[in-house]
């Protein structure tokens, strides 16, 4: 089993796969969903939830979703298909950094996609590639609550990976975006997107006892546990800004 498959299987009940809760993801939406007949763009759709919530709210909509991994690019044209949509989102299964398009696009999605992109500033400079004029990018990525420690170290993050909230959007303005809007995950939404990753592996790890997999998916499940409850809890956040060029 590789790390695709344990996500995959791992983000059954929490398809958007970040710690947003469903009312934030509306609130999010709302705000960032452009004028009528736009296309929209998710790099790093995964399993294609925000573009089918999206196009599910605006019959006007069209999009495009790319991903890297092709079982959730399947996933994503199965539920796009099944919520009637599929005549107006079309799925590509592919590196999301080397996507080309002759659309331009009215918002350009990113939602904890910016490892594909080498970093947050990367992942701008690739969506901004794609917009049309006067566009905005919606883009979800971690930041540091407070300073790492040295359980958060061990669980196998690096200081460097991250900055506090305001150098993650001091930098982010420094590269000549205007914050919109934003969302800090809350606790709570890091706690349920937590219990649903681990519990979802751990089910499918209980519900297949003589499945090759089994042993491992258990101890996936347990490793991510320990070093979200022992490690990083309340001090890995996220947050998700509205972002257009200045």
């Amino acid at each position: 089993m590789d790390r695709r498959q344990i996500s995959s299987i791992a983000h059954t009940g929490h398809p958007v796969a970040a710690p947003l809760g469903d009312a934030s993801v509306r609130t999010l939406l709302d705000r960032a969903l452009p004028g009528t007949g736009a296309r929209l763009l998710d790099l790093g759709c995964g399993s294609g939830t925000w573009l089918t919530r999206a196009l599910a709210a605006r019959p006007d909509l069209r999009a495009d979703g790319v991903d890297s991994d092709a079982h959730a690019v399947a996933a994503a044209r199965r539920a796009a298909e099944e919520a009637g949509l599929a005549d107006r989102i079309a799925f590509h299964a592919q590196d999301a950094a080397r996507f080309d398009s002759p659309h331009r696009y009215e918002l350009v999605l990113s939602i904890g996609a910016a490892h594909a992109f080498g970093g947050l500033l990367p992942t701008l400079k690739a969506a901004e590639g794609h917009l049309a004029p006067g566009g905005g990018v919606l883009l979800g990525d971690c930041f540091w609550e407070r300073e790492p420690g040295r359980a958060v170290l061990d669980a196998g993050f690096a200081a460097d990976d991250h900055e506090d909230l305001a150098t993650t959007v001091d930098r982010v303005t420094a590269a000549g975006w205007v914050p919109l809007h934003g969302h800090v995950s809350t606790l709570r939404e890091w706690d349920d997107y937590e219990w649903s990753w681990t519990g979802s592996l751990s089910r499918w790890a209980l519900d297949h006892p003589e499945h090759p997999d089994h042993a491992q998916a258990l101890e996936a499940a347990a490793a991510h546990r320990t070093a979200w409850l022992h490690g990083y809890r309340g001090t890995l956040g996220f947050v998700t800004l509205l972002l257009r060029r200045a």
